[in-house]
């Protein structure tokens, strides 16, 4: 009989079969990224409750994940899915379009906490794995961390999906393109500067 792994093992390679990050899990699950960390290295052992969390996120089977001989789903598992609203388009500067026609709406898998999607138009964010006419949906948030990527409306008509930074005088929101120069608002150039939400998941456009 092979030798069991660890819920450790399991959850790196539960992680890597899935092709997420401990951050992604964290936001799925509803955990701190340091539990999912201390989850991952062994340091703690998930209790039954998170254990049976971590599973669903993962779409594995709780006793695979607990490290048995088993099956790591079982029978065939479909997501439940839930619909957010289609907010428009992002980009470079450019103005969200079709805010005021009517609303289309995405299916998403509801393990992922998002609450809209914007297509993204134009290729200023393509060396994050975001092309143009790709599909990104955003958890709503009032602010993002620094290096986050995050959607971000200027004056109340421009919106942009971009990387978010901090100045000693006001935001630098960076592309991920070095064709683009960073923008950079602050009190002289911008009157109202606001975060819409942390971008979570994309979906990309088959041309």
């Amino acid at each position: 009989m092979d030798a069991l792994e660890t819920t450790a093992a399991r959850l790196k390679k539960a992680l890597k079969i899935r092709e997420l990050t401990q951050a992604d899990l964290a936001r799925m699950t509803g955990f701190g990224t340091g539990a999912i960390s201390q989850y991952c290295t062994g340091k703690v052992i998930p209790r039954q409750r998170a254990l049976f969390t971590l599973s669903q996120a993962l779409n594995v089977s709780p006793a695979w994940l607990m490290g048995a001989n088993v099956p790591i789903v079982q029978g065939v598992e479909k997501p439940l899915l839930k619909r957010v609203p289609m907010l428009g388009y992002a980009a470079a500067g450019a103005p969200l379009e079709d805010i005021n026609q009517d609303t289309p709406y995405y299916d998403v898998d509801n393990r992922y906490k998002v609450d809209f999607c914007i297509t993204v138009s134009g290729d200023s964010m393509v060396n994050a794995g975001i092309n143009d006419g790709d599909i990104v949906f955003i958890k709503q948030q009032p602010e993002v961390e620094v290096g986050q990527i995050g959607c971000f409306e200027i004056d109340g008509e421009r919106v942009c999906l971009k990387r978010f930074y901090k100045t000693d005088t006001g935001v630098m929101l960076v592309s991920e393109n070095p064709k683009y120069a960073p923008m950079v608002f602050n009190v002289d150039n911008c009157q109202d500067f606001r975060c819409l939400g942390l971008a979570v998941l994309k979906q990309s456009v088959i041309k």
